[in-house]
Parts: structure tokens; sequence; C-alpha cells
């Protein structure tokens, strides 16, 4: 039988467990973190204020594919009061921005792939409570990310013949995903249509010519993007480009000349030398990819003997990737010129030239006057047509084949 003592006993006990039970959850459920102040109220009591500012770090705590480009800090009901962001182990500091809101903050410049990072950060509310959180996280590594080198760059004026072009340094199994997050557009309200050539490499492209003077805007958007398993993108910006002049000229076998047409002008007829009946020149529109004052050409480079190994051809604008020019030509026999008469060359189209790129010469007005995208038209050559991923040459494919090329 419960005596009256007995029972008041078991109920203090009760309370005293009670209150032993609650004083461990606080410590054990609290953020260690926040800070906390005293309140009497009454008989004494307390109460424990908590901080309702919440900090966000992107990387999460123990990732290992984190972005090189989003990673940062934001907070939701209070201001970032510091941030502190270090190369983990060697404890090198990395620069940061807070906004002017105090609601995020991001690393300065770029992080490296395949790295191990650490994020401090600490904010307060409203009423001056602090709130504290931490993240080591290694990014994305080179094994697991994929980087697209493009053309033309940022800030360009190109010929209106210029693609953009991608060569990835992964293959790409997802071309879909990769292709819908680079959207290419033009002020000149033109469709632009992006054509993959194998698994490596795509370019975009309207069906006609850029119009002149057009603006034109490439949003890269891959950051994390998923191009093949386990494989993610880590670029993220924006590249626009001016499209310049409308410049063509149309280089015709047959008459070994080149007829240069600006804006629907004729601005000069030149005689030239396209290549050999040994050597014949590719048919078809070519893209001018580069520029050299002078270089060297080598026979062997582009699979031939030792048949020729110049080192100071001037004027020299590339047409494909496999080898063909535009350029000057100084080494001619003086006595009989080429040029307007017979093609000579092994394969590239020749102007009359000095050695060392500095007369008033053919080549060189042809060179000054030319933009990286302007386009060579060559016809009549019993050769082929250039192949459209021989070069910046997608213009010889029919906008039916590119655009079956699309992925998006």
């Amino acid at each position: 039988m419960t005596t009256p003592d007995i029972a008041a006993r078991r109920v203090l006990g009760a309370i005293a467990a009670l209150v032993v039970g609650t004083l461990t959850l606080s410590a054990c459920g609290g953020n260690a973190s926040a800070d906390s102040d005293t309140n009497s109220k009454g008989g004494g009591g307390t109460s424990a204020k908590t901080s309702t500012a919440k900090i966000v770090i992107s990387a999460k705590d123990g990732s290992t594919n984190a972005s090189i480009n989003g990673t940062g800090v934001q907070v939701s009901n209070g201001r970032l009061t510091d941030v502190k962001m270090t190369v983990a182990g060697s404890g090198q500091a990395v620069e940061g921005v807070v906004s002017a809101n105090g609601a995020s903050w991001k690393p300065k410049e770029q992080l490296e792939r395949g790295t191990k990072y650490q994020i401090s950060a600490t904010a307060k509310d409203a009423n001056g409570k602090t709130s504290a959180a931490n993240s080591i996280f290694t990014t994305v590594s080179s094994s697991n990310s994929f980087i697209g080198t493009y053309t033309p760059d940022n800030g360009t004026t190109v010929g209106v013949g210029m693609p953009v072009s991608f060569t990835f340094d992964k293959v790409i199994g997802d071309k879909k995903a990769v292709q819908s997050h680079i959207t290419v557009t033009s002020s000149s309200g033109q469709q632009v249509v992006g054509h993959w050539f194998g698994a490596q490499r795509l370019d975009f492209r309207p069906q006609e010519y850029w119009k002149a003077g057009s603006k034109v805007t490439m949003k890269i958007d891959l950051d994390g993007v998923e191009g093949a398993n386990g494989v993610y993108g880590v670029q993220k910006k924006t590249v626009t480009f001016t499209v310049g002049r409308s410049q063509v000229s149309t280089v015709d076998v047959n008459t070994q000349t080149m007829t240069v047409v600006r804006d629907g002008q004729t601005l000069k007829s030149l005689p030239i030398s396209s290549g050999s009946p040994e050597h014949t020149t590719y048919n078809g529109q070519m893209v001018i990819s580069e520029k050299f004052t002078q270089t060297r050409m080598n026979s062997r480079t582009v699979g031939l003997g030792g048949e020729y190994d110049i080192p100071d051809v001037p004027h020299a604008m590339r047409l494909t990737s496999s080898g063909t020019f535009i350029h000057g030509n100084y080494w001619y026999n003086k006595s009989n010129p080429p040029f307007g008469q017979t093609g000579t060359s092994h394969g590239c189209v020749g102007l009359a030239d000095v050695q060392g790129a500095q007369g008033a010469t053919n080549a060189k007005w042809f060179y000054d006057n030319s933009l990286i995208g302007d386009v060579v038209i060559v016809k009549n050559s019993p050769d082929k047509t250039v192949a459209p991923d021989n070069g910046l040459n997608g213009w010889n494919l029919a906008w039916s084949e590119w655009t079956a090329g699309s992925a998006a």
C-alpha cells in the first residue's frame, strides 16, 4: 500500500527526472554555434534564443563533385558577417566577395578542379544572434569533368561565315543535355541551330551567312551538366562577338582568278595560282580560321614526302584543318609567273608576294583586308567538295542535313 509520503517522493523524483531529461535534450539538439541569452521572468526561469539566420553552403560537407563556378554561401533571415575559404591542408586563402545586402558570398576567381576546400561562415540575424556553418568538400576532378574549347573568342569581330564551334575534351554521350545548355542567338533574329560532327565537336550556324553588323551571343551553361556517365561540365559564361562587313571571295580555277566582293560590291579581281593537276584544290565554301603574317609549311605535316619545307610563307590564312591555305608565294618562277595562268601549288591558293611579307603585293592586300570568318569559295576545280568538318566549313551541308545533325 502506497502512503502519502511515498507518493510525494515519487512525484518529486519524476519531476527531477523530467528536468534532467529536458536539459539533456537541449544540450544535444541545439545549435552549438548559436548564441543564447537569459531573461528573468517571475520565478527566475530561463529561455534560450537561437539565431534565425540560416546559412547554406552550396557545396555539401563531404561532397566530391563540387562546382568550380557555382560554389558559394547564402544566408536567409540575416547578414553574413564573416566567410573564410581555404585550400584544405595548405590553408591557402581563397578571396571572395560578399554581396551588398550581405546575403551571399562567392569566390573572386574560378576554383581549381580536383581540389579540396574548406568554408567557414558566420551570420547574424536582426536581433544580433549568430549562427555558423562549415563545409569541407572537393571540386569535380579533371577525369570526371569536361570542357569545350570554342571559337570565336569574346569581344572579337569576325566575318559572316564564322560558325560557333566547340571541341570537347571528352566524348559526349548525352549530346542533347550538352547542346540544350548552349544557346546561340543573333541580334539579326536569324535562327541558329547546332550540328554534331562525331561525339566531340558541336558547331552552330544560321541557314545563311550571318547578317553583317549583327551581334551574336553565346550562353554556356554547362556547369554540372552530365555529358557522359559520371562526367560533368564545368563551364558557365557568356560570350559575345560582332559580325563585321560581308566579304565573300570566289576563286575560279578555270580562269585562275579570285573575285573579292564586299557588301555586294566587287573590290578587286586578283590573279591566283591554285593546285596543280597532281595536287588539286578542294571545291566548296571555306572559312578563314587562322591568319599568320609568316608561317612555316612542311609537306611532311600534310602527308606528303619531302617536297617542300618553306620556313617563311607570307600572309598565310588557313582554310582547312588538313592544310589548305590561301597565302603569298615569293618562290615562283619570275620569268614565267603562274598567277592568272596555271595551277602550280600542292592544293593551296597562291597570290603573288615577296619574301619577308613587306611588299605592297596582292597577297598583302588580301591579308590586310580579310577577317577570321571571311568566306573563300572555290569552284571549277577537278577535286571534290571539301568535307564540312575539315575546318570551319559546315556551310557545305544543306540546311536539312545541318538540322538533322542537331540533338536538341
